[in-house]
């Protein structure tokens, strides 16, 4: 009999933070790692932000706060949310949590009973199924395709619902896919759900920021879905603070108030030095996450090239995040000699060993054809790293 938990066992590793230890292990033992499996961007946080934080810490902000933070912090997400989102909230609908990744945990486990259906668009997050696992309840993967754009048709979401739907949780921009949903698209699927009334809706928009096509659109500015959509987002992807581990949501109050009392059981409140630097972050449209944003683009320009390069890889063009997500199929079944690649995972595992880059394998995301590639670093480690990527797939026949 195993003393841990059935719980614990049937959780799975994270394939994103076990790609990245297994880079650093080999990094340890001196080869010439390339990391290019964790999403973080490489940029420091901005220096006014960094500036708030240690006045925080000279003014003694340094006792516990209000388990769903600061009043002062969730007014300026309330300002925040009706700025950019056209979202309108009252603070008593906003809950600040350790990262955005407790946030969509407080509210799958508030929301979700045992064996109740979670509709996730495949691929998704990794920690989303997870996640759900924990609450017990059941994921319905809806597939797509790098042809579709990865991005799920109104047809597809109607054919998955079942009496037993409770929630659907999406990202856009996508981890890992980098896709974008437009207001149309996102309306389309809204026309789907509006007939389902007992269906929720998480729309995750960590990566609001980072959005190459324009305006971000959220799915809870759609009337007919305003009372039902809990949308997450955080400071970490747009203003460079991931080590801050600060999150959000806005939410119905009554789902507000249950994420409020379960936090209050796991962690209370985040940092409260966190927050006083979150409230500068979110409070001015800084030219700093632009000229992120922009960077990432040139970055993103630059890698689908190269991978088009490389026979056999199906790449589109994302337009968010800092995530290419190519098929690579057309490597299944070819061999070194040594090892076949029978599947994403082989290949990331020889790419690691063989060409000492870290990716992470598509099976980790609802895609086993695929393999995610984070351009969240320099131009000249990108170039490094598809170079030794293209030589080592050259060997495979």
């Amino acid at each position: 009999m195993s003393a841990l938990s059935d719980r614990i066992n049937m959780l799975s590793e994270s394939e994103t933070l076990a790609m990245t230890r297994k880079s650093r292990e080999l990094k340890a033992q001196g080869f010439d790692v390339i990391n290019l499996s964790i999403g973080e961007p490489d940029f420091n946080t901005p220096d006014y932000v960094k500036d708030a934080a240690k006045k925080a810490i000279d003014d003694n902000y340094s006792f516990y706060t209000p388990v769903s933070g600061y009043q002062d912090l969730r007014e300026t997400i309330c300002m925040k949310f009706k700025r950019d989102n056209g979202l309108d909230f009252t603070p008593d609908q906003i809950v600040v949590s350790t990262g955005a990744k407790q946030s969509i945990a407080n509210v799958v486990l508030s929301l979700v009973n045992p064996g109740e259906e979670v509709l996730i668009p495949a691929p998704y997050w990794v920690s989303y199924r997870e996640i759900i696992k924990l609450a017990e309840g059941k994921p319905v993967f809806i597939n797509t395709s790098v042809d579709s754009d990865f991005k799920i048709t109104a047809e597809q979401l109607e054919k998955s619902i079942t009496p037993k739907s409770k929630l659907m949780i999406f990202s856009s921009p996508c981890n890992p896919s980098g896709s974008v949903y437009t207001i149309e698209e996102l309306k389309s699927l809204a026309d789907v759900l509006a007939k389902h009334p007992n269906i929720y809706i998480v729309s995750d928009e960590i990566y609001e920021k980072i959005n190459f096509s324009g305006k971000h659109a959220s799915i809870g500015k759609i009337d007919s879905l305003k009372e039902r959509t809990i949308t997450v987002n955080g400071i970490s992807k747009g203003y460079a603070m991931t080590g801050w581990r600060l999150g959000y949501i806005g939410a119905p109050k009554f789902i507000a108030q249950a994420c409020d009392k379960l936090q209050g059981q796991f962690t209370s409140a985040t940092c409260s030095i966190s927050q006083r630097a979150a409230i500068t972050a979110l409070s001015v449209e800084s030219e700093v996450t632009l000229k992120m944003r922009d960077e990432f683009l040139k970055r993103r320009d630059l890698v689908i090239k190269m991978l088009r390069e490389i026979p056999g890889f199906k790449v589109n063009v994302p337009q968010g995040a800092f995530y290419v997500f190519p098929d690579i199929s057309y490597y299944f079944g070819k061999s070194n000699g040594n090892i076949t690649i029978k599947n994403a995972g082989d290949l990331a595992n020889y790419l690691l060993t063989d060409a000492y880059v870290a990716l992470v394998p598509g099976e980790a995301f609802g895609d086993p054809r695929c393999i995610r590639f984070s351009y969240a670093t320099s131009k000249e480690l990108l170039i490094e790293s598809i170079n030794r990527i293209k030589k080592s797939l050259e060997k495979l026949s």
